[in-house]
């Protein structure tokens, strides 16, 4: 007499399947200086995986599903919104790589799946928050906020999160204080198609020190330039030290991760208008946005 499968035989069971079909896209990358952390083949001869799990340059290698170690290059980073891009020789790996997710949800079941040399490493967790679109501490623009109630394996960050679906919900990151982010699939395209295009991407830069400050009767706030390249862009707009930014384009600073947020890469070589408080009397100043200097 045979007995119907539990509910968790059937998810225990769905599980496995879902980790062998992502097995294939999980590679296992050597960029610290102890250990490894894990990355996906994103398009063919393409790995994405975390800035932060890489610390450094050259000397890289990407462990295959099928045991292959191979030597990598670096395409390019982001490090405003963590991802990297790295190239392998072989151009066949990595095809059909799942569609990105229609649309995730709290409480919706996920799995993180990394590598860890020739063998899968899998982490069963939950969306405990998807949020809005948000800005890093780096002003990069993350296209939503999704946070994993999940035992993340440090060797899984930069694997690849996929829905029970099977498709792409974004890439195993870990946030403040050892939480666990997701940084979605939206943002992983944007920004590695970006990388591949121009490599590393320069942040805004505008040849100023900045100090938030406090001013007018009602406690408004905004930035001080408390030092001015004087060949900087902000410079070369006639900017001056003791100058007070209230707004950028238009928008109340409110302080300097407020101005920060309109130097993301998309900024360079753009026009940025900037509200000026100078001397008690406002004006205002249009700067070109350059590149922040490497180093």
């Amino acid at each position: 007499m045979s007995t119907a499968p539990s509910l968790f035989q059937l998810l225990s069971d769905a599980t496995v399947a879902a980790v062998a079909a992502a097995g294939p896209f999980a590679v296992a990358v050597n960029g610290r200086d102890r250990g490894t952390s894990s990355g996906f083949l994103w398009r063919p001869g393409l790995v994405v995986t975390a800035h932060e799990a890489l610390d450094r340059d050259e000397d890289l290698t990407v462990t295959l599903s099928d045991g292959r170690s191979l030597p990598a290059t670096l395409v390019g980073r982001d490090p405003s919104t963590d991802v990297a891009l790295l190239r392998i020789e072989d151009t066949t790996a990595g095809a059909a790589f799942p569609a990105a997710a229609a649309e995730v949800k709290a409480g919706q079941l996920v799995l993180a799946v990394g590598r860890a040399d020739a063998e899968p490493i899998a982490a069963l967790g939950m969306i405990s928050l998807a949020g809005e679109s948000w800005r890093s501490r780096q002003g990069g623009k993350i296209d939503a906020l999704l946070r994993l109630d999940i035992s993340l394996p440090h060797r899984v960050e930069g694997g690849a999160v996929f829905g029970a679906d099977g498709s792409f919900v974004g890439m195993a990151v870990f946030g403040p204080r050892r939480s666990v982010l997701v940084i979605p699939a939206a943002t992983v395209e944007r920004v590695a198609t970006r990388v591949l295009d121009k490599g590393s991407l320069g942040r805004g830069y505008l040849g100023l020190a900045l100090q938030s400050v406090g001013y007018g009767k009602n406690g408004e706030r905004g930035v001080m330039a408390m030092s001015v390249d004087a060949d900087g862009p902000a410079g070369n707009a006639g900017l001056l030290q003791g100058d007070i930014i209230t707004a950028a384009a238009g928008q109340p600073v409110g302080g300097v991760r407020g101005l920060l947020e309109h130097l993301d890469p998309e900024s360079v070589g753009k026009p940025l208008a900037l509200d000026i408080l100078r001397a008690g009397a406002n004006t205002q100043v249009t700067v070109i946005v350059g590149e922040r200097p490497r180093g």
